[in-house]
């Protein structure tokens, strides 16, 4: 069954769209970073062209490796958000570690998130389990995320791997049948 966007439409999480994760030769570099990237800038234009709420989610982590004062935590510039659009920083991996993100997803009424973006194994994962045991509903387009590597030779089993964990907890959807639907998302 599909819900009408036009009543109530879904939000569009853009998670980690960081420059950190496209830049080469760093630990956290995304192999595959173009073809999600464009997939989740497909998503985000059919989102801001309809004047549907988006969403951005962005790690502060304190851990060594990660400098948040590094112009690679900037947002990739086609993603950067707009007037308007909500931003969250977390610390931790899932995006309910942020209070503010907490008090918004919790006081929202029909929690409906589409989400994209990098960090596939670190914040997606946590955001949509975390979520999950919330009630609180997350459909994740397959070819609108990407993770890291993650030391193993195959970045695509790996992925393959992180988003069969995640269809436990989530419905897994393609960005072209998203836009087919004009954003409708399954509930």
């Amino acid at each position: 069954m599909l819900v009408s966007v036009h009543d109530d439409p879904p939000i569009l999480v853009c998670a980690d769209l960081q420059v950190e994760y496209l830049t080469p030769g760093r630990r956290h570099v995304i192999l595959d970073g173009e073809v999600a990237t464009s997939r989740c800038l497909e998503l985000l234009t059919l989102w801001r062209s309809n004047l549907w709420p988006v969403m951005h989610l962005k790690r502060i982590a304190q851990a060594a490796w990660f400098n948040p004062s590094s112009r690679l935590t900037d947002w990739i510039a086609e993603a950067k958000p707009r007037p308007g659009e909500m931003i969250f920083e977390h610390p931790l991996p899932s995006a309910y570690s942020s209070s503010r993100f907490t008090d918004y997803m919790t006081n929202i009424r029909n929690v409906r998130c589409v989400l994209t973006g990098f960090s596939l194994d670190e914040t997606i994962l946590a955001t949509v389990v975390e979520g999950f045991h919330r009630s609180h509903r997350y459909q994740v387009i397959g070819d609108a995320v990407a993770c890291r590597q993650a030391g193993m030779s195959e970045a695509a089993a790996y992925k393959a791997s992180v988003v069969n964990v995640i269809a436990n907890f989530a419905t897994i959807q393609s960005s072209a049948e998203l836009i087919r639907n004009g954003g409708a998302v399954a509930v």
